[in-house]
Order: C-alpha cells, then sequence, then structure tokens
C-alpha cells in the first residue's frame, strides 16, 4: 500500500511539473527548414498566443491540471497539429504545407469577381468584428530606435566665456549617435475602442542609462553657466534666422513658481515626472494602435473605405484556423498610400489578416531650414473568431518612422531692459545643420479576450502608479512564468554600455 501511495505521489508531481515549467520552442517549415513566425499556438479555446518573427514562442502552463493536456499549433497554409505537453520536449517543431481543400460553400463563392467580393467585406464589416466591451489580457512590446544621422555646429561668437568653441565641441562629442530603447508590459485591458482602463501587471524597460546621464549632465551644466552670467530680471530671446524669434523668461527657467510651473504643465505634455506617465502613455498607445483598424471610420487604413483608390488582385486561395481564405493583393492609385495584402474568410468575408506598408511618405514638410518626413507605416494585424462568432484581434505589430532636420543659425541673446545703456547684455551664435531618424516598432499579443458588462467595466481598476522595473541587459529569468511574446534576437542581445566589463 505504501509503495503505491509512493508511485502514486510520483506520477502526480511529474505530471504538475509539466504544467509548471516555463516551455520554449521553434515551430519551423518541415521542408525548408526556416522558421515559421506569427503561428498561433492555442492553449485553450479563446486563449493562445504567436510565435515572435523567429518562430520562438514560450509559455508556462497553468499550475491547474487542464481538461486537455495538448496544445495546438497552426499557420496561414499549414497542416494544424496537436502536441501533448508531455511530449514538448524538443527545442523544434516542425509542421507540414497543407493542401488546400475547399468547402462548398467555398466553391460556390469562387466565382465571385473581385469588386464584389470588397463590396461583401463592406457590407459585413459591422457584424463580423467586435465592438463590445471586452476583458484583454494581453502583452506589449514598444522598442524604440534613434539615429543622429547628422550633427554639425558651427561656432560663431559668443560673450559667455564659458561658452566657446572647446565646450560647443564637448557638448556634440556627448550626444549620443544611437540609442535603442525597450519597453514590455503584462495588462489587463478593459474596454472598447471608444474607453479604456489598464491595469499593468509587471513591466520592464531595457535602454542605457548612460545616455541619460550624460544628457543630464549636460542639463546640469548648461544651468550652471546661465545662472551664473545671467543678470537679475533678464530675458533669453532665441532667434533663429531673421524671422524667429521668442522671448524666454530667466525667472521662468530657474524659479519654481506657480505660473512657470503651470506653463510647463501645459506644455510639456505627457510629463515624465508625473506618476501617472507610464501608465498613461501606455494606455494612450494601446488605444491608438487597436483604434486604428481598418474597419473603423476616418482610418489611416483606408483600403477597404476608400477602396476605389485602390487596385485588388486576386493571388491565390491557402488556409487560416482551418478556414479557406482568398490572398488578395492591393495597391494604391489615385495618390493612396499603401501597398499590401489581405486575407478574406470565404465564408463570411471577414479579414482575418492584413500586411500593410506605405508606399510614399505620408508628410513632409519643409519651411526655413527645419525639416519633417514621416517616412515609415507598415504592420500585419491578425484577427481570431471570438465565440459569440465576430473577430477581434489577437495579434498586431506596427512600425513608424519619421526624419527630422534643422539647417540654420541660431542666435541666443540675454536682454535687460531695468540695465541702463544697451539692453543686450550677452549672446551665443551657432549654425546647425542636424539629422534625426526615428524608428518606432509596436507588438501587441492578446491571450485571451472575454466580454465584460458595462458595471463590470465600470468596476475595473487601474493601477496609476505602476513603474516599470529598469533592465540594463536582457534578463531571461524577468519574465518567467509569465505568458509573453519571445523577444527577438536584438533584444536578447541588447546590453547598456555601463554593463560592459
Amino acid at each position: 500500500m505504501h509503495t503505491i501511495r509512493i508511485t502514486f505521489i510520483l506520477i502526480f508531481a511529474s505530471i504538475l511539473s509539466i504544467h509548471a515549467q516555463s516551455i520554449s520552442s521553434k515551430v519551423v517549415d518541415k521542408k525548408t527548414n526556416q522558421p515559421i513566425p506569427y503561428a498561433t499556438i492555442q492553449l485553450s479555446k479563446n486563449k493562445g498566443l504567436i510565435t515572435n518573427e523567429e518562430g520562438r514562442f514560450s509559455f508556462t502552463p497553468n499550475q491547474k491540471l487542464s481538461q486537455t493536456d495538448s496544445i495546438y499549433i497552426s499557420s496561414m497554409g499549414y497542416e494544424k497539429i496537436g502536441i501533448a505537453l508531455s511530449a514538448l520536449t524538443d527545442s523544434i517543431i516542425y509542421i507540414e504545407p497543407k493542401a488546400i481543400e475547399l468547402s462548398g460553400v467555398f466553391i460556390s463563392n469562387k466565382n465571385l469577381t473581385i469588386d464584389e467580393i470588397i463590396d461583401n467585406i463592406k457590407d459585413r464589416l459591422d457584424q463580423n468584428y467586435s465592438r463590445d466591451l471586452s476583458h484583454k489580457k494581453l502583452f506589449y512590446r514598444q522598442s524604440n530606435f534613434s539615429n543622429l544621422n547628422k550633427i554639425n555646429v558651427k561656432f560663431k561668437k559668443s560673450t559667455i566665456e564659458e561658452f566657446n568653441k572647446k565646450f560647443i565641441d564637448s557638448v556634440i562629442s556627448i550626444i549620443p549617435r544611437k540609442s535603442s530603447y525597450y519597453t514590455e508590459a503584462l495588462c489587463d485591458l478593459y474596454g472598447n475602442f471608444q474607453k479604456q482602463k489598464l491595469n499593468i501587471i509587471k513591466s520592464a524597460e531595457l535602454y542605457d542609462k548612460s545616455n541619460d546621464g550624460s544628457m543630464e549632465a549636460l542639463s546640469d551644466k548648461l544651468e550652471t553657466i546661465l545662472k551664473k552670467n545671467v543678470k537679475p530680471n533678464s530675458y533669453l530671446k532665441i532667434k533663429s534666422g531673421w524671422i524667429l524669434g521668442t522671448k524666454v523668461q530667466m525667472d521662468s527657467i530657474f524659479e519654481n513658481n506657480d505660473e512657470a510651473a503651470q506653463v510647463k504643465k501645459e506644455v510639456e505634455k505627457p510629463n515624465k515626472d508625473d506618476k501617472n506617465y507610464f501608465l498613461d502613455y501606455r494606455k494612450s498607445s494601446l488605444q491608438g494602435l487597436l483604434s486604428d483598424m481598418f474597419f473603423q471610420e476616418d482610418s489611416q487604413l483606408n483600403f477597404i473605405d476608400k477602396s476605389s483608390k485602390y487596385d485588388f488582385e486576386l493571388q491565390d486561395y491557402t488556409i487560416i484556423d482551418d478556414s479557406s481564405v482568398y490572398v488578395i493583393n492591393f495597391d494604391p492609385k489615385r495618390g493612396a498610400d499603401f501597398k499590401g495584402t489581405i486575407y478574406v474568410n470565404t465564408e463570411d468575408f471577414a479579414v482575418m489578416r492584413v500586411d500593410y506598408q506605405n508606399v510614399k511618405n505620408l508628410k513632409n514638410f519643409g519651411l526655413l531650414g527645419l525639416s519633417f518626413h514621416d517616412t515609415t507605416y507598415k504592420g500585419k494585424t491578425i484577427f481570431a473568431k471570438n465565440t459569440d462568432g465576430k473577430y477581434s484581434v489577437r495579434y498586431l505589430e506596427k512600425t513608424r518612422g519619421n526624419i527630422f532636420g534643422i539647417d540654420r543659425p541660431l542666435k541666443i541673446i540675454e536682454k535687460n531692459k531695468f540695465v541702463k545703456g544697451k539692453r543686450k547684455q550677452n549672446e551665443l551664435s551657432l549654425g546647425l545643420d542636424i539629422g534625426v531618424g526615428e524608428v518606432n516598432k509596436y507588438e501587441v499579443v492578446i491571450f485571451d479576450s472575454q466580454p465584460i458588462t458595462e458595471s463590470e467595466y465600470e468596476n475595473s481598476t487601474e493601477n496609476k502608479t505602476i513603474k516599470p522595473q529598469y533592465l540594463s541587459k536582457y534578463d531571461p529569468e524577468f519574465w518567467k512564468g509569465y505568458n509573453i511574446i519571445e523577444p527577438n534576437t536584438a533584444i536578447k542581445q541588447f546590453t547598456a554600455i555601463e554593463e560592459e566589463s
């Protein structure tokens, strides 16, 4: 009897260990041996995750024994396979391309013209996509990359001894030419496209603090020099060329009076010193990402709403989540902005996936030596059907990029109307030629989405003072025990300079 009891305990413990240990693997095409990005890993009904762009995924099974001990892996155009958790011992999972089996409904629809398919998509937007209140458990990742492409500063004149050419050159030398910043957050999102509440469960920031530290030290040094040299009641007149000019009161810069604080509050929104900044920024970002869907009114992705501005071509047929889909390419005409591919369910005409990218700069601004170019707007969105038959976002990826430039003279003049004689007290004159490029990449994977009532939404809460944990290098242990989308190689290899030996 004792032996039986021990055996039972050992078996039970082994089962629990299967559900407690983190599982990591990579999904690969069996024929080509290439990784399969954005494959769906279904953990249970309406719950799952997505492989990253390198085909990798990881998750920690629920501690409670579920009704099923298997996961299901599917990807567009591939056979769906089920694997027992106990069998997930290999670091690579191979899946095979699937031959398309056309359903009767598909056969009846296959003679539709491309215009008829697009019309069907439009007609069913409201019934295909969920706009109701829901509780979504999601993982958010934002990657920012800045590149100082050009910085030429010509020293012309300075009447302040410390503001000499040597100082200006030292300022230029410590400005970082390249910087990377990553933030990740596991969240509960309550609401719909119009209103949201965000509860951040855990979050991290990954960046090089030495960049911030050098710029902070520079700012302190500049403030010290100005305080030392400017007279009471002085103001700074900033001139760029012969046209633009503005006054900046010295008291407003250095005195913490109520008026100056109010002006600062209005100008600097959002403010990183605000205790709610991290939550508010993440919520605003998620609201923008999830609201700019092609089926939303006035969406920038207007290839369906303004379909007359695009050419559509039926390219192929494939399988997504056991559903046959049309593969349709779209290209711009009449000055439209995007090209891409939509994958349309042949039965209900829902767009189950869209890949898109801009074909031209979305904005170009240039005036008096200032320039701005909105260069990059691309991404993909994958939708999954809910239990109510409507679709909602399962995975979203978007990349935005821009270039900013300034090529003009700059003068900073100290003036004082209470001083006898000339009002001009000091002057710093420079010539600026600067170019900066920035790329922001966003990833959102929604593991679970459940409908909620208005009362449940109102009773949901936000942890407003949440702050992310700073990481100077990638730590594989940080998210252990949590389901996330696997980081790519660049994130895993990131290490701040201050951590290097």
